[in-house]
């Protein structure tokens, strides 16, 4: 078990490395219909320590709704490397964090104040997280012609995705 959790660890930094100069998430909610919705979102602090991702919205939106309606959300970040991670919402009150975050970008995207009671926190608390590895190095086309040559899945043993699960128990 103290293995698995180190291994955790390593994982959940791999993860923060990976999307800390992303700036842009795509967020995946679930409308009333019961279809994916995605739309991009800001990310203000990626808190792995902890499991826990901060964005900004308002509540006049869809989004607003179909987290209220269902928090289970996921966070698409694609750059050199692709990360996905699903968790649950919430929103949070906190003027204070709120102002932490609030930044010119911010404030010309929603054409409101940190002070507008219709601005909100988005809190994600991630449940589980993949990561590709991606970009073109010797490693990775290496990688992808060793397992296309094998007779194995392409799950088996492949070094350039992972996933970990927050929650050791869910496993």
């Amino acid at each position: 078990m103290a293995n698995q959790t180190s291994e955790n660890q390593e994982t959940l930094k791999k993860i923060k490395d990976m999307i800390k100069d992303e700036k842009v998430a795509m967020l995946t909610t679930i409308s009333p219909e019961g279809r994916l919705m995605s739309r991009p979102m800001h990310t203000q602090e990626v808190e792995m320590d902890k499991e826990e991702i901060w964005f900004i919205t308002e509540k006049d939106t869809e989004k607003y709704e179909e987290i209220n309606r269902n928090p289970a959300v996921n966070l698409a970040y694609a750059g050199k490397s692709y990360v996905s991670i699903s968790g649950t919402a919430e929103f949070v009150q906190d003027d204070k964090k709120k102002k932490e975050y609030w930044n010119k970008i911010v404030e010309k995207v929603l054409n409101t104040s940190a002070d507008d009671p219709n601005v909100v926190l988005v809190k994600v608390t991630p449940e589980i997280a993949e990561y590709w590895e991606s970009g073109i190095s010797v490693k990775t086309v290496k990688e992808f012609v060793k397992k296309m040559a094998s007779r194995n899945s392409m799950e088996e043993g492949n070094d350039l995705k992972d996933t970990v699960h927050f929650d050791e128990d869910a496993k």
